[in-house]
């Protein structure tokens, strides 16, 4: 099913090849962040972005994804960072802290740098509803997140 990001097209652009991205994936839950690696990987490389140009910097959890993506959006020859990660509610309040945790330290990052940072985290209530969103029955949130990564950096400012 297309989302709002891919129903519309995206035009590849030739200065998207001067571009690189950073992709700071979660390991926690990784049969889900993986598959929402491979999605934005592959987006990225059909819409010109050199495979060279596609840093890929792994954080044990999605918590770290903050700290990850404020190192890789300081080197000046990032241009984007896209963040994955995938949060399966349990039986506790871990799951809202995490959530309103790594929410509020990616605008923070995206502010501070004035970069691109992109939110590619699944807050979902079970395993079912994460791999629905990571190449199942919703598409791949991976992928939406590197054409939203695309279209910031296209954004005229």
């Amino acid at each position: 099913m297309a989302g709002p990001l891919t129903s519309g097209k995206v035009k590849s652009k030739p200065s998207l090849r001067k571009k690189k991205i950073a992709i700071v994936v979660a390991e926690w839950n990784s049969e889900i962040t993986e598959a929402l690696y491979t999605g934005a990987r592959e987006s990225l490389l059909s819409h010109g972005i050199p495979e060279r140009h596609i840093i890929r910097r792994n954080v044990p959890g999605t918590f770290e994804l903050t700290l990850g993506a404020l190192w890789m959006a300081e080197k000046k020859s990032i241009d984007a960072v896209i963040c994955l990660g995938c949060v399966i509610q349990g039986e506790t309040p871990h799951f809202d802290y995490i959530c309103q945790g790594v929410t509020v330290g990616l605008t923070e990052v995206t502010v501070k740098t004035q970069k691109p940072v992109i939110f590619g985290v699944l807050t979902t209530l079970n395993q079912e509803q994460a791999l629905d969103r990571a190449g199942g029955k919703w598409g791949n949130k991976g992928e939406e997140a590197a054409l939203t990564a695309i279209k910031m950096l296209d954004f005229e400012h």
